[in-house]
């Protein structure tokens, strides 16, 4: 990336609508060379302009997941299996201690509980020689996150990390609101 690539990324952070006459003024090219550089970046995977959340405005509570797997076979487990999940914002891998770090939000502060040691959690996974999970309280210089509303299609009986939410004694008694795939979710996803 050159410096006009790292202003229109920045203009685009700042506000992922600029128009191509917006962002010319930033660099000084026309709007059709203005254009071709934002398909470029797009093109090569450099950037991607998505909407972004803000999970204090919808009530949602975010929490951060540490994890020391067994093996890589356990973590590949772990990856597939919680793929599809609308509440797993993202996972990272790492080298230390902890060899994946979480970040996942729930509804509620009784479903963030369940998450954190019911059988959908990623802390009931196999392969997992320890774990810590630590509720956010607050969120700096941007309080906005990929949460992947696109999974939450209240569809499906089963979740996609296969735990059925019916028999739980937490969403029987609604100290969770189910898994946000499936057709029994009660919740705000």
């Amino acid at each position: 990336m050159d410096e006009n690539d790292k202003k229109i990324v920045a203009q685009l952070q700042e506000n992922g609508r600029a128009t191509l006459e917006e962002l010319s003024k930033v660099i000084g090219f026309t709007s059709m060379g203005t254009k071709k550089r934002v398909e470029k970046l797009l093109k090569n995977g450099t950037i991607k302009v998505s909407a972004l959340i803000n999970p204090s405005a919808l009530k949602l509570h975010p929490a951060i997941v540490m994890l020391e797997m067994e093996s890589a076979e356990a973590m590949q487990d772990l990856l597939n299996r919680f793929e599809e999940c609308p509440r797993v914002i993202q996972i990272f891998k790492t080298i230390g201690g902890y060899n994946l770090i979480a970040l996942v939000v729930a509804e509620t502060p009784e479903t963030l509980e369940s998450i954190s040691m019911e059988k959908c959690s990623l802390r009931c996974s196999k392969g997992i020689r320890r774990s810590e999970f630590y509720p956010i309280s607050d969120t700096y210089f941007s309080p906005f996150l990929q949460i992947r509303e696109n999974l939450a299609r209240k569809e499906k009986k089963i979740s996609p990390c296969n735990v059925d939410c019916n028999p739980c004694a937490r969403y029987e008694k609604g100290k969770c609101v189910g898994c946000p795939t499936t057709s029994k979710y009660r919740g705000s996803l």
